[in-house]
């Protein structure tokens, strides 16, 4: 089914625009910060590198620390992406159901923010 999350692999279908909202008001006024259509989703990049992607049914991409995937996959609704088959180290999948407050989007978002940022800046 288009935009249904299927073991971390996400189908073609527009980002959820909700979401994408919210992750605006928590990054909003970094001129840092710009959006860009990736993944079937609206990515977010600090400085330059995706951080967090909204995609859809309320899921967020979250790019960390490869080194850090096994013990945030153990939290309950966070997985690894799988992108043609191959599951991603640093690539995370949080459903929307560990996001419906705002202090745990935030926590996410801040979690991606901060690695992006530690990222060599891209021109």
């Amino acid at each position: 089914m288009p935009g249904v999350p299927v073991r971390g692999t996400m189908a073609r279908m527009a980002y959820d625009e909700v979401l994408a909202q919210r992750v605006r008001e928590i990054v909003g006024g970094d001129p840092d910060v710009t959006e860009r259509k990736m993944f079937g989703g609206l990515g977010f990049m600090f400085g330059g590198s995706m951080g967090v992607a909204a995609a859809s049914r309320g899921a967020l991409m979250v790019r960390v620390d490869p080194e850090e995937s096994e013990a945030l996959t153990a939290r309950a609704g966070v997985e690894r992406m799988e992108m043609k088959g191959r599951s991603m180290a640093g690539w995370l999948l949080v459903d929307q159901s560990v996001l419906e407050g705002d202090a745990a989007l935030e926590e996410w978002v801040e979690r991606g923010a901060d690695f992006a940022r530690s990222l060599p800046p891209k021109e």
